[in-house]
């Protein structure tokens, strides 16, 4: 018969059982008790179009994530167990319609997260929040960057860096901009950073002129394929290095297949399939991981089985992982 403790753990692991936070960790309102912050943050008045259920994602996220309280094979470790991982619950929004307003507070908690030494990994919401999150680590005397400037390791079907629009529909710091204005105000080092996965039958023929003015290295989907995974993790680790490095996946870089409910899907063409992301996440193992996001999750999109809310939990469980195991050998 077995004993209290494992019935409970048996129990955890049951996504429709107890209390839903993510990844079943203990509910903390105080980001000093935690190593690794898990944070949603329900925003969706950033993407401006009619696609506005991303503010969802969070909570169905919680919903499953309890499958995904696991070790880690690869690793070779808990990360439950090898450091202080709490669910700070949502970021509050009370002007939720309000775009820039929700960005500002966005940047408020995190600031707070950074400056008790927390390292967060956040479940969205639309890609504008990464913009929020990235002004609050990326500001000068942020404790996580440690004075240099933040380099970005971004998963996405599309560059999110139009500084050639002035709003999109009415959002200034929005999904489609956060990766331009982070660069041109000093958050963020493009000459490091990557945009890896983009695709799709675009508007314009020179809609990655923007991303390589503001210097960032970008491996489209077709450069991907062309170069193979282990040249791509190679660039990877060659151009980040030694930087503080923050991770953004949008979960449209997956194949529809793979990833149906999302925000503005990019059906035209292959996108990754799951080995193919994992494998480009774990080239930054051992690197200096900051933080990570996974944001445009549409739950009123996915499938009956809930597998885009079941990708982004992986995704954000590997994100945790990145972060765990560098504590983990920080301590040793």
């Amino acid at each position: 018969m077995t004993n209290e403790k494992d019935q409970e753990k048996l129990m955890n692991t049951l996504y429709w059982w107890g209390v839903p936070t993510l990844f079943r960790a203990p509910f903390e309102k105080d980001p000093s008790k935690c190593d690794i912050a898990l944070v949603g943050v329900p925003h969706s008045t950033g993407n401006g179009t009619t696609e506005r259920d991303q503010h969802l994602g969070p909570r169905a996220v919680r919903d499953v994530s309890a499958l995904g309280r696991r070790v880690h094979m690869g690793f070779g470790f808990d990360p439950w167990q090898s450091c202080r991982i709490a669910d700070l619950g949502d970021v509050p929004l009370p002007e939720a319609n309000d775009n820039e307003r929700c960005i500002e507070r966005i940047t408020e908690f995190y600031c707070k997260v950074d400056e008790a030494g927390a390292y967060p990994v956040s479940i969205g919401g639309d890609h504008s929040i990464t913009g929020g999150i990235l002004q609050a680590l990326g500001r000068d005397g942020g404790r996580a960057r440690q004075g240099e400037k933040i380099a970005l390791l971004h998963f996405d079907a599309h560059t999110d860096a139009f500084a050639n629009l002035d709003h999109f529909l009415g959002a200034k710091k929005s999904a489609a901009h956060w990766a331009a204005y982070l660069v041109q105000d000093g958050y963020v080092d493009a000459s490091h950073s990557l945009q890896v996965g983009i695709r799709g039958n675009t508007r314009t023929l020179d809609w990655l002129k923007p991303s390589y003015d503001l210097g960032y290295e970008v491996i489209t989907m077709d450069r991907y394929r062309e170069l193979g995974g282990k040249e791509c993790v190679r660039m990877i680790q060659e151009r980040i290095g030694d930087r503080p490095v923050y991770i953004t996946f949008d979960l449209d870089c997956m194949d529809p297949a793979v990833a149906p409910g999302v925000s503005n899907l990019e059906a035209g063409c292959n996108g990754f399939q799951m080995d193919q992301v994992m494998e480009l996440l774990r080239a930054v193992r051992g690197m200096r991981v900051i933080g990570g996001d996974v944001v445009c999750l549409m739950p009123t999109k996915d499938n009956p089985n809930k597998i885009t809310s079941l990708v982004a939990m992986s995704v954000m469980f590997e994100m945790v992982c990145l972060i765990a195991d560098r504590l983990l050998k920080e301590q040793e």
